[in-house]
């Protein structure tokens, strides 16, 4: 637990967890001039909350939205560059270079200077890469149609060559309509026709086909050929599937026609010559550009990556910055603006031993700024309840994080995160005692706790972050488990001689059964948990059941208790007899004149080692009490004890019931008469808003209400004394489960690999066993011990005194920057 200084600067330290902080509602008066110093080295310190005192203002409304503004736009410079920076696979230095001559404006400018070269960088990049793109399908345009022509003109010189050999005057309708000379010698009848060349997807080169037949009726001729590998569309600048198309036609309207669907398809068209010549030359052309602009291309990929890197090495400091001056402004437009007298007037708690630090802090900060005047603090009374407060470790933080999710402390109440430090991990280990399951438990958090430093440093997954946050719970869970395994005396199922030998041995010398024949006392008792002989015998599970039953209810009565108890202790602090009077003394006396009875049958029944039935005992205890008990007597007096017992019980009933209501409603009339000839705006009683806050602003008093309220509660008390206490069972079924399942394992998994004599049956067996032992027992049976357990500090304990209706302590403080999202 954290060491605390004197509340208020006295002498004597507070507890840390058992009450929260002593808060105080604070008016700061600062000068403007040093107000931006005030707010910087407030969130330094990190021990101020304030109150918004311009909350009918919008965020445009307030003073300083301009800078906020301006801070935001810096913001969206630095996510620009992280997420320039991501996409480069570089990432934000974490040894940046501090320097203290940074300056806001400064960094706005040099923010837009970066900005811009880089949006410029990336333009250019962006048009060079397009054009780059264009170029390289305009070359495998080339390059497929080229091959498309040619051997095109070698099958017509075939067809050529053979027409010549054959003499026939026939005109053959298969002549290719590429020919470099024509067939026939009339020039007047040459048809010229027209081509389109491109790259079009392959997902969608067949409608694409289908459609230009189509829409020209045929009057096409389409070539298309695949390319290999992937290509860069220069559109979108992902990879594509993609076919070189060519397409002759006749006639400007197929011409358009074709224009269009290219156009529809998303088909790139590049211009294409039948010319070998200027087929060659062209391809030429394109190849050198395309090295011109690989290399242009990779001067300046190289150069945003430098700038990146420079950029790189002070983004986290140039982050910070920029968060820190964001939220200072933020806190400033928190602030009232007295204009007549230039100054700032803020409002908010801070815990009362932090005055001086505050007060300092305020002086430095008028000093730093060459202010002539000082800033003004003074405490102001106020019955609005304060937040709550408890100054945790990173021990301690984990178990008030328990506490708090389900529901903050009201102020100063009694805090059942002090007891949960113990009790939690306690409780679980009841339930998955076993000390072998223990020591993996108490490895794996040494683990984390070792390693901590580095872990806290990264970004860990939902998962291992959890089990992070969690790891010095896990090691008291640990701790506890091998207490527990101790006592029950298993190691993964397994019972051992740690502390002697055993108290029992075999009848006679030729014993060896012991299991069936039975066994008897040959020494002292086992010094410490159960006697290794019980595992395994026929009374083993009876045995062990009956034991941890019983413990249970001890544990559970014990508990509820506490509560019980911890209820006074928050009556006494609040100075409110009635509860003290109306409430801690009759539940006290209802459960234990029942289950604290109860208890006591079992503590007595261990001791005496008498045979007596306790489920006969209690429940005729209310059938019959007037009967004699035989042989289920347990010490003298007994009857008359449980009749005065129950007549106890049945007392409080109406105790807690009928008396608290009328003395309520007695105290607000003497209040009120008092109050009669008043001023109209004087302020409520104190006490009355402290003690009874929901009649706080009520003129008459709802008796009726407050009545229900409290038959409610009773009613609660007394059905929750039952139930609560058969709740705690659970220790025992969870505990004969996670003994069990240990037990199956290793009896019908390990054992049973073993007794084959097979080195390969045996490595599958201990394999399964690993795997069985890690993922039900160490992590499904940890899941549910640790839930389990959490309703019963929840439900069962933390309902006997707490209300948890407070609201937690959040200073402005740059500390916690870091952990907020942008």
């Amino acid at each position: 637990m954290v060491t605390t200084e004197a509340a208020g600067g006295g002498c004597c330290p507070t507890m840390d967890l058992l009450r929260s902080e002593p808060m105080q509602l604070v008016q700061l008066i600062i000068p403007i001039e040093s107000s931006r110093h005030a707010i910087s080295y407030l969130g330094d310190l990190g021990l101020f909350q304030f109150k918004d005192l311009n909350a009918e203002k919008s965020p445009f409304q307030r003073t300083y939205a301009t800078q906020i503004k301006r801070c935001g736009e810096m913001a969206r410079r630095l996510r620009f560059f992280n997420e320039q920076m991501k996409k480069a696979g570089l990432s934000p230095s974490t040894r940046s270079m501090i320097s203290n001559d940074i300056d806001l404006d400064n960094l706005e400018v040099k923010l837009g200077e970066l900005e811009a070269d880089l949006l410029e960088i990336n333009a250019n990049n962006e048009q060079l890469q397009r054009t780059y793109s264009e170029l390289l399908e305009y070359k495998l345009v080339l390059q497929k149609a080229g091959e498309f022509f040619n051997s095109a003109q070698s099958t017509a010189a075939a067809l050529q060559r053979e027409l010549e050999v054959q003499h026939s005057m026939e005109r053959s309708i298969d002549s290719p309509l590429l020919l470099e000379q024509e067939m026939t010698t009339d020039l007047s009848k040459h048809v010229k026709l027209g081509s389109v060349s491109g790259l079009v997807p392959r997902e969608k080169s067949m409608a694409f086909e289908r459609i230009l037949f189509r829409a020209t009726r045929g009057n096409v001729f389409l070539k298309q050929a695949v390319v290999n590998d992937r290509v860069v569309d220069p559109v979108s600048g992902e990879k594509v599937e993609k076919n070189v198309f060519i397409i002759f036609y006749s006639g400007e309207r197929a011409k358009n026609k074709i224009l269009k669907i290219c156009e529809a398809f998303g088909a790139n068209r590049y211009p294409f010559t039948d010319d070998l010549g200027k087929q060659f030359q062209m391809i030429n052309e394109v190849s050198g550009k395309l090295s011109e602009l690989k290399t242009t291309i990779d001067a300046g990929l190289l150069h945003r990556s430098s700038l990146l890197q420079t950029i790189g090495h002070q983004y986290e400091q140039w982050n910070l910055l920029v968060k820190k001056e964001k939220s200072i402004y933020h806190t400033l437009n928190m602030l009232s603006i007295d204009v007549s007298r230039m100054c700032l007037v803020a409002e908010g708690w801070c815990p009362v031993y932090a005055s001086n630090q505050i007060q300092n802090t305020l002086q430095r900060a008028s000093l730093d700024s060459n202010s002539q005047l000082g800033a003004i603090f003074q405490v102001l009374h106020t019955k609005e309840p304060p937040p709550t407060y408890f100054r945790t470790n990173k021990f301690t933080s984990a178990f008030q994080e328990i506490v708090d999710a389900y529901g903050v402390a009201k102020y100063q109440e009694a805090n059942p995160g002090v007891y949960t430090i113990i009790t939690f991990p306690f409780l679980f280990a009841v339930m998955f005692g076993d000390w072998g399951h223990g020591i993996c438990l108490l490895l794996a958090s040494l683990y984390f706790i070792i390693r901590e430093r580095k872990f806290s440093s990264q970004k860990l997954g939902d998962i291992v972050e959890m089990t992070f946050g969690g790891r010095y719970i896990i090691m008291m869970m640990a701790l506890f488990s091998i207490y527990t395994g101790l006592i029950y005396n298993e190691f993964f199922s397994v019972p051992f001689e740690l502390f002697g030998k055993s108290a029992y041995g075999c009848r006679d010398p030729s014993c060896r059964d012991a299991t069936t024949v039975g066994l008897t006392k040959v020494r002292d008792t086992y010094p410490f948990g159960v006697d290794p002989k019980w595992h395994g015998s026929r009374s083993e599970l009876p045995f062990l059941n009956s034991l941890k039953m019983k413990m249970s209810i001890l544990l559970g009565v014990a508990q509820m208790n506490l509560g019980i108890v911890l209820s006074y202790f928050n009556a006494k602090f609040f100075a409110d007899k009635l509860n003290i009077w109306y409430q801690f003394v009759p539940q006290m006396i209802f459960l234990n004149s029942l289950f604290g009875y109860l208890s006591l049958l079992i503590i007595v029944k261990w001791c005496t080692g008498s045979q007596a039935d306790l489920y006969h005992v209690m429940i005729y205890m209310f059938l019959s009490p007037t009967d004699d008990l035989g042989e289920n007597q347990l010490f003298w007096g007994q009857r008359f004890l449980q009749i005065l017992l129950l007549l106890s019980a049945l007392v409080a009933v109406p105790w807690m019931l009928f008396p608290k209501p009328y003395f309520l409603k007695k105290q607000h009339e003497e209040r009120h008469q008092g109050q009669s000839y008043a001023l109209l705006h004087s302020g409520e009683d104190p006490l009355d808003e402290e003690h009874h806050p929901s009649l706080h602003g009520h003129e008459e008093f709802e008796f009726t209400e407050v009545f229900v309220h409290q038959l409610i509660h009773t009613i609660e008390f007394v059905l929750g004394a039952v139930s609560n206490t058969a709740s705690y069972l659970r220790l025992w079924a969870l505990s004969l489960a996670h003994s069990e399942l240990s037990s199956v394992f290793y009896d019908k998994v390990l054992l049973l690999a073993w007794g084959y004599n097979n080195v390969i049956i045996l490595i599958i067996g201990i394999i399964v066993f690993i795997c069985a032992t890690v993922g039900v027992l160490l992590v499904m049976e940890t899941l549910s011990a640790f839930l389990h357990a959490l309703r019963l500090h929840w439900v069962e304990f933390q309902n006997k005194f707490y209300e948890g209706s407070g609201y937690k302590f959040y200073p402005f403080s740059f500390a916690l920057l870091s952990e907020e999202d942008e």
